[in-house]
């Protein structure tokens, strides 16, 4: 049995990661499977399917796979910690799909690694879950993101808080799993060598266009940030918090991982947070941006030599592509906005014409996903805007906000038809809702996955009006909310 794996990463040096295997489980068993996405990678029906559960436990290994637990590093709210690594996950190989693009495939739960750390290396089903509700969400939402193939149980438990809930593995699918933390595994050990190997392999996987750059790590550096604005705004104009934005948890790819302690916004508030273990809200919702900037900034100092070999002009070159990065943003941000509000073309009263939707929105305690999807109807010619309205509790700030937004869209070059398809193309109707979510999981939990299947299907059209499903669009009751999320480990 043979998937076609190929293996760049585990062709660097031997420190790069631990060559270990997967520990079988008693009874492994599909809870789901990404056909589509199996498809995409060149899994064969007739050969996949039929392995798919004993392969995606762990349990059972194809014969060109060459499983390793990668090496990184890493700040951890703030605070660095040499040595992290796949604690818990463990890389397979990779598969090239039909687009030509080189993927891994790694199981998540799938035993002990060197890198556990006293963990127990497994993952409970919740969790699992919980990560291919929400990638495979964000992949419809069109947010960068890595994808979930399969969640396949265990047939053991394991103890969380005291408890022992069903095991399971997830398999999660990624551009690469390189890190910031992954840079300053090496950069901390002074291990130059590592560094300049990692940017190479980086350089080649992601960036080509940096082999022909005569800096090639400013290159690789300017690119990064790139793609982090642009994935952090993608991220708060739907009202997601990704919850823990440590530097292990930053893809050099510009992807979305690890999805732990993640939720989506109800009602607008700056400062929400949901992570258990984020006391400070150094990981809420406003601070994401610079968060980014700040893990951009230990990314650019593990490859200070190689920008140049004089620190100070290395500093200097580094500082001229962080510095810039909220006010990229911030462009980017008001970009979005615009789009969400339906506007195509740009004055320069928009940016409070936004400041003053969002403040209100606040005060309200209007809901964020439901206040712009209501905007997309408010825009359509001669359609009241009561169901607007109903979310700001008749709110004079919005009555005010409304005259003005009306009047700025009459000098918008778009048609009414044209502006509502745009705004109904970046405004969901669905989004995966926390106490949504975890209803499904605690049904799972008790062998009941028609709840997450469900949603599963709902969350795969989530820009579309669906019939029959409209308590799925609305936030949750006071009785319902779930304001805390945990990384499952």
């Amino acid at each position: 049995m043979r998937f076609g794996f190929q293996h760049s990463y585990a062709a660097l040096p031997g420190r790069f990661y631990a060559r270990v295997d997967p520990t079988p489980v008693a009874d492994p068993q599909l809870v789901v499977l990404n056909g589509p996405l199996a498809e995409d990678l060149g899994l064969e029906p007739e050969v996949f399917e039929p392995v798919a559960a004993a392969v995606l436990s762990g349990t059972q290994l194809p014969e060109d796979a060459y499983p390793i637990a990668m090496a990184y590093a890493g700040h951890q709210f703030g605070v660095f910690v040499p040595q992290l690594g796949d604690g818990r996950a463990i890389l397979l190989g990779e598969l090239k799909g039909h687009d030509g693009l080189l993927r891994d495939l790694q199981l998540k739960g799938a035993g002990l690694t060197p890198f556990s750390r006293n963990g127990d290396g497994r993952a409970a089903l919740g969790p699992m879950l919980r990560e291919y509700l929400v990638s495979e969400a964000m992949h419809a939402l069109g947010v960068p993101t890595t994808r979930s193939l399969a969640v396949a149980t265990t047939g053991e438990p394991v103890l969380r808080d005291r408890s022992a809930l069903p095991g399971a593995v997830l398999t999660r699918v990624a551009a690469s799993h390189v890190r910031v933390g992954t840079f300053q595994h090496f950069a901390a050990r002074g291990d130059q060598e590592a560094v300049r190997e990692l940017l190479e392999y980086v350089v080649a996987r992601h960036y080509p266009a940096g082999a022909e750059s005569s800096q090639p790590a400013l290159a690789v550096l300017r690119q990064v940030a790139q793609r982090q604005v642009a994935l952090v705004v993608d991220w708060m104009l739907l009202g997601f918090i990704h919850g823990v934005m440590n530097t292990d948890n930053m893809a050099i790819s510009g992807e979305t991982i690890d999805y732990g302690p993640c939720a989506f916004m109800d009602e607008y508030d700056p400062k929400t947070v949901f992570s258990s273990i984020d006391h400070s809200g150094r990981y809420a919702y406003a601070n994401q941006a610079l968060i980014a900037q700040w893990n951009l900034a230990r990314f650019a100092e593990s490859l200070l030599f190689l920008i140049d070999p004089d620190p100070e002009r290395a500093v200097g070159l580094a500082t001229e592509v962080v510095a810039p990065f909220m006010a990229q943003f911030d462009d980017r941000f008001l970009a979005g906005m615009r789009r969400k509000i339906g506007l195509a073309s740009a004055l320069a009263g928009d940016p409070e014409l936004v400041k003053r939707l969002l403040n209100a929105m606040q005060h309200a305690g209007a809901d964020f996903t439901l206040t712009f999807r209501a905007l997309t109807f408010a825009a359509q010619c001669g359609h009241e805007a009561s169901g607007l309205r109903e979310l700001f509790a008749g709110s004079g700030e919005l009555d005010d906000w409304l005259r003005d937004w009306q009047r700025r869209l009459t000098c918008d070059p778009q048609n009414g038809a044209e502006r509502v398809a745009s705004m109904r193309a970046v405004n969901p109707a669905f989004i995966p809702r926390n106490h949504r979510v975890q209803a499904a999981l605690d049904a799972a939990d008790r062998g009941d996955y028609g709840p997450f299947r469900k949603l599963h299907g709902i969350l795969q059209r989530p820009y579309d009006e669906q019939a029959g499903v409209d308590e799925y669009s609305r936030p949750p009751q006071p009785a319902e909310r779930v304001l805390q999320t945990f990384c499952g480990t």
